[in-house]
This record gives structure tokens, sequence and C-alpha cells, in this order.
């Protein structure tokens, strides 16, 4: 059987749902693949697409887009997948052309705080340039709505927990952070100056069934079954705002689904961070309640049956101790409320985790 990537080149797009086309970037991404497998389950056409880089293993990329093919009809959706990197303008305008997307979801991105540290320039390509790429697309092209991953990270040095999208951002502790913060502060002039919406979504340490292999559930489960030892820096005194994937897929498309306003009260002389006198939102998406990470892995342990080894390490550069959001304003915004606790989403994790790497071990 081919996979999903190799045969969906070849599929036109055939009788019109009564929903719009979106585009999906990164759509072989953790994020990504789930957002497009639920847009496919609520009738819309889907266009995605995916560099399919190296930066971690592609088998398990091109196994995210096996699992679309096997959880919908191909016979009965409306999907378009292409292997293309957003670094390309000319094959973004061709597919913008061709496809005519009306909303735009953006999750393509060179993502990872700690190798910024060690290759920035591929975040200059990827997160900058790549994006003023996207935000070009979208304005020619007649893009009515646009969502973007922002991150976290973007609050940087400070320490007044949770994290309020009312919180001045000026202070970033790592490179990716500040490419992210770059992207909100690019897409809010191209709200001002072009009229394009776009919304800002501050990402909190997204986990679940098909994560990404470089973030610490999956680092955690590979070692502890493996009976290796792992590292856990500041001396395990972390805490972070863990948020299931299927939460952050239903926020996104709720915010797809609802164009970025202008706030028509908006205060020049004492400026909301939050919006904007231009068609632009930020909002965090996240859990709103932090766990240490020392319980993370305790609950990784009983979920697996295996005592962790791990040696406590200090803090690394370009890290943050905690992390919390406050989401009020998304809740407020499209009625965003996550349903899965840390101990449901582990436990799905850890099935999902067993049955996929069942030959490794």
């Amino acid at each position: 059987m081919f996979g999903l990537y190799e045969i969906l080149n070849n599929i036109k797009f055939g009788k019109l749902h009564n929903k719009e086309r979106v585009l999906v970037t990164g759509s072989a991404g953790f994020i990504g693949a789930a957002v497009v497998l639920e847009l496919l389950k609520k009738g819309y056409e889907v266009i995605g697409i995916d560099n399919l880089n190296d930066y971690y293993d592609v088998s398990l990329k091109k196994g995210r887009l096996n699992n679309i093919e096997n959880n919908v009809d191909l016979n009965k959706v409306n999907y378009f997948f292409k292997e293309i990197s957003i670094t390309n303008k000319k094959s973004l305008d061709d597919l913008f052309l061709k496809h005519k997307p009306s909303i735009c979801i953006h999750l393509a991105a060179q993502a990872g705080v700690r190798y910024s540290i060690e290759n920035p320039l591929s975040y200059t390509e990827n997160n900058l340039n790549g994006f003023s790429n996207i935000l070009e697309s979208c304005r020619n092209f007649g893009v009515k709505n646009l969502v973007y991953a922002s991150s976290s990270s973007v609050y940087g040095g400070n320490q007044k927990v949770p994290f309020s999208e009312e919180d001045p951002v000026n202070h970033p502790v790592s490179f990716y952070a500040a490419t992210k913060r770059a992207n909100e502060l690019m897409a809010h002039t191209y709200s001002h100056l072009y009229g394009l919406s776009a919304t800002g979504l501050r990402f909190f340490t997204v986990y679940g069934p098909w994560g990404r292999p470089d973030m610490a559930p999956m680092i955690f489960a590979k070692a502890i079954l493996a009976g290796d030892t792992f590292e856990i820096f500041n001396y395990g005194k972390m805490q972070r705002d863990f948020t299931y994937i299927d939460d952050i897929v239903l926020g996104i498309i709720k915010c797809a689904e609802k164009q970025a306003s202008k706030n028509l009260s908006f205060d020049k002389f004492n400026p909301d961070p939050a919006t904007s006198f231009a068609s632009h939102r930020i909002f965090n998406i996240g859990n709103n309640n932090p766990v240490p990470l020392m319980q993370f892995v305790e609950l990784l342990e009983k979920a697996l049956k295996i005592k962790a080894k791990f040696v406590l390490k200090e803090m690394q550069p370009g890290d943050v101790p905690e992390t919390l959001s406050d989401t009020k304003l998304l809740e407020k915004w499209v009625g965003y409320k996550p349903n899965t606790n840390i101990e449901e989403g582990v436990e799905k994790f850890i099935k999902w985790y067993l049955r996929y790497y069942k030959e490794s071990f």
C-alpha cells in the first residue's frame, strides 16, 4: 500500500462541501496532522503542506500522514497534500493560486528551544523568511483568516504567573522565542496595512499521541522503556502547563472559524498587547493547570509500570522554570475549555506510544 503522502498529489478536489477550503502548513507535524484530521471529519476541504525535513525521524511524520488515511475515507473527503517548504515562495504562490484557500492555519516552523541555540540560522530561514512568504501569499491570494502558531516561549524571562496576553513580552531567552515574537509583530503589521485578519496562538507544552520525539514526554517514555538514564533539568524544580493535543486542536479550529476583529475601544495611550486597532488578536492556548515535572515522570512510571532512572542537572540555557497559561481571553473569545486532565492524557499518550513503537522493545 502506498503511504498517504505518496498518493495525495494525484487526488483532485471533487464536489465542494458546504465548508471552506483550509490550508494547513506543517501538516505532517504533531499538531498539524491532528488539525487536518479533525478538519476533514468536520467536512472541510483541506490542503496540507509540509517539507518533511529530517529535524526528527521522517518516518514518524509519514506515519502521521498514513494515520489520516486510516481514519478518513479518501473517496469522501476533499484533501490534497503536497511536499512544499514555506521557504519556497514560488511553490507557495503556485499552490495558493491553484487551490485558493480562504483560511490558512500556519503551523510549519523550525521548532525547538535548544536547537535554536545550536543553529539559529535555521530559525531565521523558516520562522522569519518562511512566515514572510506565508503572509505575502495570504495577502495576495485573498485569504480571509490566518491562524498562526506562536509559543509560550515568548514570555521569556517573565516571572509573573500565570502568563497573560496582557503582559509585556520584550525579554525572550531563546532565539526560537524571539522568532515567534517577531511573527506576532509581523502578522500585526499585515493586519494593519493590508486588512488581513490574523490570530496568534501561544501554545503551552502540547503532548499526546504522535508527539514530537524531541520533547520531554517522548524522551522520557523512550528512556524509561529502555531502562536508560535521562536528564531532568533545574534539579527537577520545573512546572509545565501540559496541554493535551485534542484540546489544542479544538481551540485552533474554533479560532479558524472566527476571524480576528478590531478592538473598537483600543486605547493607543494605554495599549492592550492582546488586541489592536487592527484585526489581529493574540491568545494563550494551554491547560491553565501547571504540573510539576517530577509528577509527570511519576505518571509515566505508573502508566509504563517501570521505575525511571534519571539524573538531576542544572537549568539549561534558554529554558524557564515554570509555564502557566491564563486562558480567560480565549475562553471568552471562542468558548475554549480544555477537557483532558493530566492523568487521562498521559494514559492515552502511553497507550499510543506502546502500540506505535511495539517493535522497539
